[in-house]
């Protein structure tokens, strides 16, 4: 019982590791490309973990906590927030949905990550970032939302 633990606990801190330390990483070296509407976050691949392994969910989502920490210069507290529930929902929703599959591919599970990020982002970002803040307008919230879910698919389908 023990070391099943020990294991998960092991899984969930190097996702969390290798998610934030890849995030940073990009940020540094292609600054904006991980932290912005449109984004090509290519530590997002590791979502595809949550179809293997429950422990994927708390590392995904503590080592997005710990990467949108590290750039709340250039996104805004917000982002810790909003992207924090976002991937978290996203692993959530892959695990439940890792059996549903077409053709043997897990293709509703592939979907969640640029559904929920595309909903949760493209909300954050028409509500805080964009022109009267505090508002919600839908257009703004479709292009949005629809560049964050764009991004994420390209991800997790090109790489």
């Amino acid at each position: 019982m023990r070391n099943k633990y020990v294991q998960y606990m092991t899984q969930a801190a190097v996702i969390a590791a290798l998610y934030s330390v890849m995030t940073i990483l990009q940020n540094i070296l292609f600054p904006g490309s991980a932290s912005m509407a449109v984004q090509f976050r290519v530590s997002e691949v590791m979502t595809v973990l949550a179809l293997f392994t429950p422990s994927a969910i708390p590392g995904l989502t503590i080592g997005c906590i710990i990467a949108n920490i590290s750039s709340i210069s250039s996104i805004g507290a917000f982002d810790i927030i909003f992207g924090s529930i976002a991937s978290c929902f996203a692993a959530v929703f892959m695990y439940l949905l890792r059996n549903v599959r077409f053709f043997k591919i897990p293709f509703l599970s592939l979907l969640m990550p640029a559904l929920m990020n595309g909903i949760i982002i493209g909300f954050e970002i028409d509500f805080f970032f964009v022109e009267p803040l505090y508002s919600f307008n839908l257009a703004d919230f479709l292009i949005n939302g629809g560049c964050v879910a764009l991004g994420e698919l390209a991800v997790l389908f090109i790489l």
